[in-house]
């Protein structure tokens, strides 16, 4: 991601301000301009070496995976009324209490299950 060459031109002060805005640590001595290029230069890889031995985030299992889907077949799909009201919710307008409570309710339902299809879109891969 960083060439070597972009990274010997910077300061010490630079460098580290590069580490601490990456929360990378120099490797060695944080005096030298060596101990922070190399950090620099190799965390991208050790990042997708570690994706790939299961170490700090990891994908999930099928199981898993499908238990999200088992979520949004129990959430179904609203009727024409209550997409309606989603809509209608969705430009402004609010019932006054109590049934505000439950409007609120609705839309957040809707929300989350909007939430659910984009998340096994992008774990889907």
């Amino acid at each position: 991601m960083f060439t070597r060459s972009e990274l010997e031109i910077k300061t010490i002060a630079e460098l580290r301000d590069l580490c601490r805005r990456y929360g990378i640590k120099p490797t060695g001595n944080a005096g030298y301009k060596v101990s922070y290029v190399t950090s620099l230069m190799a965390f991208p890889s050790i990042a997708l070496h570690q994706l790939q031995e299961g170490k700090g985030l990891r994908k999930l299992t099928f199981e898993a995976f499908q238990n999200i889907g088992v979520a949004l077949d129990q959430m179904n799909s609203p009727t024409d009324e209550q997409a309606a009201l989603i809509k209608l919710t969705m430009e402004g307008k609010r019932f006054s209490s109590p049934d505000r409570w439950e409007q609120e309710k609705l839309i957040n339902l809707y929300k989350a299950k909007q939430k659910l299809e984009e998340v096994v879109s992008l774990l889907g891969d």
